[in-house]
């Protein structure tokens, strides 16, 4: 294993060990978080806020409170240990905290936490520089992102560096920062601020280490676990990647998880690269030891993040600090607005993939309030549901957790080809879990995410009347979306070429508030306006009657109970929808009487998306998860509980 180091220096510390002297390993003790997104209160299984009810049954995690526990406590494990804590960036936006205090309670937060160091992430130029940069005055430890290049008329001023060294018992430890390179869609950072390429800047940040003799160099990252494992590992020289963005929960222990913690990377260079992420909202504490040998090459790393449950009492200083800033915001937190006869679905991990329920109550919601308009159409981004509702009461705060970002509806008029070319754009990211797969209202079509992108989506139907028409691609449509969507972000830059464009000015929140309350108790649904065909696509097969028969029954409740158990039911499948048998047609009872309906004859391939396990698959596949080992030995029997996102498997015949 070899990393690039001068012959000089080599030469000189062979020299100085000549006498028989000999440096000891180094072990470096990495706790971090990322993804907190304002989630200062504890939260339930739904992510969202998490009442006293469900405090009093222990049902709770994380929290600022219980997150600065957990970290006092590890660092009281660790004592005399080295020990860092890092912050993989998004603070900011989810709660009525961020809403209201604009970044501030978030920065008196994480300070009373002590982190070491933080990156930014794309989130925090929700509110343009000016939100960052008052963030920045307030925060009492160091930011590093090498990509982000402030003008000289910004408010940022220097106050974001490229990297930083850290004097770590008595060893320097290089720490470079990066965010997303495609801030900019994502967010607002605005004219005076640029976003760079993070390959580019890392690797120039990570060689002016080097120059200053430091060996120890971590990347931490605002980026995704997907290209923190295929790009940023890989550049030479980095150690270790400490990640964020994808909200990606790596783990040992949990079958859930994205992949094992670490992801170990083979750098180009010879070594392996440790790569982290802890899931996201304060859930999780992820907690790496990284062993390094006298040339600063990582020799063995272990580690799994912590869950922060109700095993951790929650500090009693930031629980009062809390409750004073929440009181401001009680009463519209408070305010009931509707009822919910059950879940309604916001997980990130189905809606950034297929039709889920939150998607279609807030694209309903929109084409409802702006139908008078003449609007038929309405899109929502995946990305912009942050969370799920339980059944039962709805209040207002539970509605603006679900919607923080403050966005407005806005409409404006387009053709039916740049519909469609917004719908290819939405579906093109599956695989990275983007957010901007599409939510909507009005519409419906299939998509195939195994042909090319740009080539995927087919069988766009418009709703006219009570009946849908093929799209008209020459035709005018109005559509209604929010005003992040419409100025082009999560690369809806076709919606900036909209006609007559206009912000119509209610928050998304309040819309949807509205439109729950007016449909109270409202029903939550899906109805397969969004169909995924190829992976799943149901081949008629010349089959018995009598075998295929409980292949439906399997597949089918997949998809529905996915209310009931939001967060659990859905994620496993998320590439392989099974709504998408009785979606393509539109009676319910189009697929009972075909013995052809069940997938008896499954499709050659399939790429594996967050959540997936070779159980879940084969459920979906074959109606049977006991036949799991017939995708393992078909793919060269990998870890079945830790399958890598992205990649295409083959699929055998049942």
């Amino acid at each position: 294993m070899t990393k690039s180091f001068s012959f000089g220096l080599l030469t000189a510390s062979m020299l100085a060990l000549s006498a028989g002297a000999a440096f000891a390993d180094y072990e470096l003790n990495i706790l971090h978080i990322n993804d907190f997104h304002s989630r200062i209160e504890s939260i339930n299984k739904f992510d969202s806020t998490c009442s006293a009810e469900e405090e009093g049954k222990k049902e709770c995690f994380g929290g600022a409170a219980r997150l600065k526990t957990a970290i006092d406590q590890r660092r009281q494990a660790l004592s005399g240990k080295n020990v860092l804590l890092l912050n993989a960036g998004d603070n900011f936006q989810g709660s009525l905290f961020y809403t209201t205090y604009k970044g501030a309670a978030e920065a008196e937060f994480l300070n009373m936490m002590k982190f070491d160091a933080m990156t930014v992430g794309n989130h925090e130029f929700d509110d343009s520089e000016d939100g960052l940069a008052t963030f920045l005055d307030k925060v009492q430890f160091p930011v590093v992102t090498a990509n982000v290049k402030a003008a000289a008329a910004s408010k940022l001023g220097d106050r974001i560096k490229p990297s930083l060294v850290l004097d770590v018992g008595g060893q320097k430890i290089g720490i470079v920062g990066a965010v997303t390179n495609d801030t900019p869609e994502l967010s607002s950072p605005g004219p005076n601020v640029t976003i760079e390429d993070d390959v580019q800047t890392i690797t120039s940040a990570v060689q002016d280490l080097k120059g200053q003799g430091v060996n120890k160099i971590i990347a931490l990252t605002h980026v995704g676990y997907p290209r923190d494992l295929a790009v940023i590992a890989k550049i030479p020289d980095v150690d270790v990647v400490v990640g964020g963005h994808s909200h990606s929960l790596l783990s040992n222990t949990d079958a859930k998880a994205e992949g094992p913690y670490p992801t170990m990377v083979d750098n180009p260079g010879g070594y392996k690269v440790p790569v982290v992420q802890a899931a996201s909202y304060s859930k999780y504490l992820g907690d790496l030891v990284v062993n390094f040998d006298d040339n600063g090459v990582v020799k063995d790393t272990k580690g799994d993040p912590m869950l922060i449950d109700s095993s951790f009492t929650p500090d009693p200083a930031v629980v009062t600090r809390v409750a004073e800033l929440a009181k401001p915001i009680e009463e519209l937190r408070k305010k009931v607005i509707g009822s919910s006869e059950g879940p309604i679905e916001g997980d990130r991990k189905v809606c950034r993939v297929k039709e889920c329920s939150m998607g279609n109550l807030v694209a309903d919601a929109m084409l409802d309030r702006t139908r008078n308009q003449g609007v038929t159409i309405a899109f929502q981004n995946g990305g912009g549901l942050r969370a799920s509702i339980d059944g039962g009461d709805v209040t207002q705060g539970e509605v603006i957790t679900v919607l923080p970002f403050q966005n407005t509806l806005a409409t404006f008029e387009t053709t039916g080809a740049d519909v469609v070319k917004a719908l290819e754009n939405g579906v093109s990211q599956i695989d990275q879990g983007a957010g901007r797969f599409p939510q909507v209202a009005g519409l419906k079509f299939s998509f195939d995410q195994s042909k090319p992108v740009g080539s995927r989506v087919s069988d766009i139907q418009v709703k006219e009347g009570d009946t849908f028409a093929p799209i008209d691609q020459a035709k005018t449509y109005k559509i209604a979306t929010n005003n992040f969507m419409r100025a082009g972000g999560d690369g809806y830059s076709i919606f900036k070429e909209g006609k007559n464009a206009y912000d119509f000015g209610p928050d998304l929140a309040d819309v949807t508030a509205g439109y729950l309350a007016a449909h109270s108790p409202y029903k939550p649904y899906t109805d397969g306006r969004v169909t995924e065909i190829g992976a799943t696509v149901a081949q008629a097969p010349a089959a018995e009657p009598a075998a295929p028969a409980p292949a439906p029954a399997a597949p089918a409740p997949a998809a529905e109970p996915a209310p009931a158990t939001p967060a659990l039911a859905t994620e496993p499948t998320p590439a392989a929808p099974a709504p998408a048998t009785p979606a393509a047609p539109a009676p319910e009872a189009a697929p009972a009487p075909a013995a052809s309906a069940p997938a008896a004859t499954t499709p050659s391939t399939h790429v594996i998306a967050a959540g997936d396990t070779f159980w879940d698959l084969a459920v979906t596949f074959y109606g049977d998860g006991t036949l799991w080992r017939k995708l393992s030995e078909a793919n060269g029997s990998p870890n079945p509980r830790h399958l890598m996102v992205g990649k295409e498997i083959e699929v055998p015949a049942k």
